[in-house]
C-alpha cells in the first residue's frame, strides 16, 4: 500500500464504493506516478455540501462532481540546524466527491458507476499532484494519465463516447 487514505463518508447515498476499492485506485495511480507514502483525505458528501464548498472556494453556486484542495506547506523559518519533518510533505491534500452527482453523471454518460467513481478519484488526485486541464496541452497530459491508470484497472477510456 503506497497511499494512506483517510476516508470520510458524509453522505446517505447508498452507491458509494468500498474503501478497499478506493485504496486500489489510489495505489494504482501512485505506482504509475512513482509516488510513495502519500496521504490523501477523501470526503464523500451530498449535493448541499459540495455546492457550498464550490461557492465558497470557486465562487460557483452549483453542484460539481469533485473538488480538490492541495495541501500547501505553511511558510515559516526554521531555527539554525533544524530540518523540515518530511511527513508534512507527504500529505497531498483533500478531495471532496459528491455521491449524487457521480451517480447522475454515470447514468447520463452510460458508464458503470464504479468506473466513474474510479475516474473521479483519480482525476481529483491528479489535481492534488499539480495537474490541471485549463489549457489544452495540460488537459491532454492529465487525460492521458487518467486513461493509462484506468486501463491498468481494466476500465475503459472515460473520454470516449458512451
Amino acid at each position: 500500500m503506497s497511499t494512506i487514505l483517510d476516508l470520510q463518508i458524509a453522505s446517505e447515498n447508498a452507491v458509494i464504493p468500498q474503501q478497499q476499492d478506493m485504496q486500489l485506485w489510489l495505489d494504482t495511480l501512485m505506482t504509475y506516478q512513482r509516488l510513495t507514502k502519500k496521504e490523501i483525505t477523501v470526503r464523500i458528501v451530498d449535493e448541499a455540501e459540495i455546492q457550498q464548498l464550490n461557492q465558497q472556494y470557486r465562487n460557483k453556486d452549483q453542484t460539481t462532481n469533485v473538488l480538490s484542495f492541495p495541501f500547501e506547506v505553511p511558510q515559516y523559518t526554521l531555527p539554525d540546524g533544524a530540518e523540515l519533518d518530511n511527513s508534512m510533505t507527504n500529505f497531498l491534500g483533500d478531495i471532496v466527491i459528491c455521491a449524487q452527482v457521480v451517480e447522475q453523471e454515470s447514468k447520463q454518460q452510460n458508464k458503470q458507476i464504479e468506473h466513474h467513481w474510479a475516474h473521479m478519484l483519480i482525476h481529483g488526485t491528479l489535481h492534488l499532484c499539480g495537474y490541471d486541464h485549463i489549457e489544452q496541452q495540460e488537459a491532454q497530459e492529465m487525460e492521458s494519465i487518467e486513461i493509462a491508470v484506468l486501463q491498468k484497472l481494466a476500465i475503459d477510456d472515460p473520454y470516449q463516447n458512451h
